[in-house]
């Protein structure tokens, strides 16, 4: 008898629905850059992160809890605000103890989804903050979906990427049976050694780095363990667990 939980990777928010979130641990992964920011602002003080899913939302709550309101649309600034989705704009001189209300193109629409689809164990996740994901994965000892939020429901290779890093280190622990966690698994294995020279082939990579420049924010989402924060939801908000 097999009594390990189970873990699938959905590729896509536009796949999610078709996995059970109920009594689940959603681990929600938006590598460049919503959830890499998320561990940069709360690993260096942030009292907490509101995720919200539009631009109006965020300007609207940063006002009512003197907040922080940021975000990006389509890979940059996002119109009406003034701090963005870099996880280099959170050092802690700037973010400690201060609310950061964010709002991204992918991954905090994806978070809402999961919400709405009756997840109620949340936690963000992103090469920066690895170890306590897994760490969590293995105390929860609960089943659990790796959420990859890609781009406007369309795949991408690097939050798939990061979910296969998450399996590399905890398949033992778990039930396994999903091709799209062996592919992840397969592709974070075999390029390990030098992500960031992976990732110049990647979309996304190009979208950021190209247009806007943002190689110190794509180095930072690919370096394993640089903000090792656990981003837990409750009641609204991203603490640090």
């Amino acid at each position: 008898m097999n009594d390990k939980p189970t873990l699938y990777t959905s590729l896509s928010p536009a796949l999610i629905h078709l996995y059970d979130l109920q009594d689940t641990v959603v681990v929600i992964i938006d590598v460049f850059r919503a959830t890499s920011t998320i561990a940069a602002a709360l690993h260096n003080g942030a009292g907490s992160v509101i995720p919200v899913d539009s631009v109006s939302e965020a300007i609207k709550i940063s006002k009512e809890v003197g907040g922080i309101a940021a975000g990006e649309r389509d890979g940059k600034l996002a119109e009406g605000l003034s701090h963005g989705n870099s996880p280099m704009e959170y050092k802690r001189e700037f973010i400690e103890d201060k609310v950061l209300v964010l709002t991204t193109t992918n991954g905090t629409r994806l978070l809402h989804m999961a919400l709405e689809l009756g997840a109620d164990d949340i936690v963000t996740g992103s090469f920066p903050n690895l170890s306590s994901v897994c760490n969590y994965l293995l105390q929860q000892k609960k089943n659990t979906v790796l959420a990859c939020a890609g781009w406007k429901d369309k795949f991408n290779l690097e939050d798939t990427l990061f979910a296969g890093a998450v399996i590399n280190r905890i398949k033992d622990h778990f039930s396994i049976h999903c091709d799209s966690s062996f592919m992840a698994e397969y592709m974070y294995t075999h390029n390990k050694a030098d992500l960031l020279s992976f990732a110049k082939n990647l979309t996304h990579y190009h979208r950021l780095v190209n247009r806007f420049g943002y190689i110190d924010d794509i180095a930072f989402c690919l370096e394993e363990d640089s903000a090792d924060v656990l981003p837990l939801y409750k009641d609204g908000h991203l603490v640090a667990g």
